[in-house]
């Protein structure tokens, strides 16, 4: 029998001597709180005893206490299940997991589920499994899901390392996988199965596979109702979840259908709002509602919180405090098949947050497998910093640019040009025309009108490709700013008010072996840089990219004139192939709605 069973049998066994002995007694006893019973959707008055990692009773506890119980006296607080993250990206708050970690678990966040998906399309297996190796050096609860397909649509944009279905073997039986992560290769169902019918072949062998082992297979359906939805829960393996979902009519749909509907509501995107009116307008059941973050910055996590803050926005929008925080316990539990987290029962991982008030969510105290870990917002205990080894580094692998890569051309004096809509906290965009100068025989942006240009540059030496166009939304007067985050294939990402700029912007992102960097007026006035896969800084903590990246953000708003807030997550987005309606990637501007490739020039 494996060593780590053998050492639960033996956990266990003290466990019910603790119960039914009079020589053996808890280590720790929650005494006299106001227990949230997630299983039952009620809240009483009740103790809460804990042996080793593991709760021994919920009830009452004063026969198990003996003379070395720690008793904590929790009258007037409630006792809740550890939250869960259920889908999020380490890479875009661009911390290590140890560091989101050490943001994230003072505000009650106990277990994450993650997506490498950005990792996995810049570096490959080796990425994801050095991810999963840093796990092992956290406290909290950190499982993965990974990608089966990189890149997502392999006719319009260009990928680190490819992945596929021969992957999925070895990958789905490394440590700490759980599963396949956000299935976005099928994701605009109509044109990948009339275009590419091969891909939806390659991914259902992969979710086959995975279902075979009893994981977990995520979703991804924006906008997709009736017979393409249908077709995507099949791809799954017929059980899945979304989190991009933004209106009532499709959360009600994906309910309909069994999708676990995940609710999105990060830096960025915020979707749950619309989401829960399927529940509190058409009262529809929530065991399948799952509150996620999918993508959070360091600023956030310090400044808000993370779980709880979701929770207590879910609150306000007019459901239940304990019926919100099933959304962050059982219900992910349940879908992920995490048996020892989400409740506070006997024989589960003693994962208990301590809150003052349950309408406010404000976390007084975090245990993690019986140990208290943070208390009133400080984590307790010590996380090392984790440095990644050098072959998750050094992943931008091309030379220098010149401004003439980035221009546009087009002839007469003025042309007509295709524009993506910026839409705030949405990767979601709309589509637009503008008319723009064009000056020997390069369409300028025009910053009068907003209208930006946009590139996405190939990072990885495998094409050369550099794709073009405009974009309105950024609002900004003067200078550039770039990065090499780009979802999901996460080449360098540029926008800006001139050629100049941009092409500095972009070439300092170059020389830092990736990050992020602003110029203006031929000078660079801020940059970070991000040596893991182009997308993670092992160099600072998590306080310390917070602070970066609101002095960066500060630079954007005041030098350049930005007017939308997270300028970098948003511009990150745009590359984002499988989202409607207009992005771009290395391949130019995508008509993501029928598959195809756009001239930023409409002739």
């Amino acid at each position: 029998m494996d060593t780590k069973y053998i050492k639960m049998a033996m956990e266990y066994r003290n466990l019910i001597d603790v119960l039914m002995s009079d020589k053996e007694f808890a280590d720790v006893v929650l005494y006299d709180g106001e227990v949230v019973n997630v299983i039952t959707r009620e809240v009483y008055k009740a103790d809460i005893a804990i042996k080793g990692e593991y709760i021994a009773l919920v009830g009452d506890c004063r026969d198990l206490i003996g003379p070395d119980t720690l008793v904590i006296d929790v009258r007037g607080k409630y006792l809740s299940p550890g939250f869960i993250d259920s889908h999020m990206h380490f890479e875009s708050s661009m911390l290590t997991i140890t560091e989101f970690s050490r943001l994230s678990i003072p505000s009650g966040t106990t277990t994450l589920v993650a997506d490498p998906h950005e990792i996995g399309n810049a570096l490959g297996a080796v990425g994801m499994k050095a991810m999963a190796d840093e796990i092992d050096s956290v406290p909290n609860k950190v499982k993965l899901v990974v990608p089966a397909l990189t890149p997502d649509c392999p006719d319009l944009e260009t990928a680190g390392v490819d992945i596929t279905s021969k992957d999925m073997e070895d990958l789905l039986n490394y440590k700490h996988i759980i599963g396949i992560g956000e299935l976005q290769g099928f994701s605009n169902v109509k044109h990948v199965y009339r275009n590419t019918p091969e891909i939806v072949t390659d991914l259902v062998a992969s979710t086959m596979y995975a279902r075979s082992k009893g994981m977990v297979v995520d979703g991804n359906a924006p906008e997709l109702f009736g017979n393409e939805l249908a077709a995507h829960i099949i791809s799954t393996g017929g059980r899945c979840s979304c989190h991009e979902t933004t209106t009532k009519e499709e959360a009600m749909e994906k309910l309909r259908q069994g999708v676990y509907l995940f609710m999105r509501e990060g830096s960025t995107q915020k979707n749950m709002a619309e989401c829960i009116r399927a529940v509190t307008e058409e009262g529809m059941d929530s065991r399948r509602c799952i509150l996620a973050t999918d993508d959070m910055v360091a600023a956030d996590l310090e400044t808000l919180g993370h779980m709880n803050e979701i929770v207590r926005r879910t609150i306000r929008q007019g459901v239940d405090p304990v019926e919100a925080i099933q959304m962050v316990t059982i219900n992910p539990a349940t879908y992920f098949g995490l048996d020892h987290v989400g409740v506070l029962a006997p024989g589960k991982a003693a994962d208990v947050v301590v809150i003052d008030d349950l309408n406010e969510m404000t976390v007084d105290g975090v245990f993690i497998d019986g140990k208290l870990v943070a208390s009133k917002g400080e984590l307790l205990i010590d996380l090392p910093k984790y440095t990644y080894p050098p072959e998750v580094k050094n992943s931008v692998r091309i030379d220098p640019i010149t401004e003439k890569d980035l221009q546009i051309e087009a002839e007469g004096t003025t042309a007509r040009v295709r524009c993506i809509e910026v839409i705030p906290d949405q990767n979601l965009t709309g589509k637009l025309e503008e008319t723009v100068k064009v000056h020997n025989g390069v369409a300028e942006p025009d910053v009068s009108t907003d209208t930006l240009g946009i590139a996405c540059v190939e990072r990885y030496g495998r094409t050369g490709n550099i794709g073009k166009a405009f974009v309105k939304g950024f609002g900004m007067r003067d200078g550039a700013f770039a990065e090499s985050v780009g979802h999901d294939t996460h080449n360098i990402m540029v926008v800006g008010t001139n050629y100049r700029d941009m092409t500095l912007a972009v070439n300092q992102v170059i020389e830092m072996g990736g990050g992020l960097a602003i110029a203006n007026r031929g000078r660079v006035l801020g940059e970070m840089r991000l040596p893991v896969g182009g997308l993670i800084t092992d160099e600072l903590t998590g306080h310390e990219v917070s602070e970066k990246i609101a002095e960066l953000e500060r630079i954007v708003d005041e030098e350049l004139g930005c007017k939308i807030h997270a300028p970098f997550m948003h511009l990150s987005f745009l590359a984002l192939s499988t989202s409607p309606i207009w992005k771009i990637t290395d391949k130019g501007l995508v008509d993501v709605n029928n598959f195809e490739i756009l001239s930023p020039v409409i002739e």
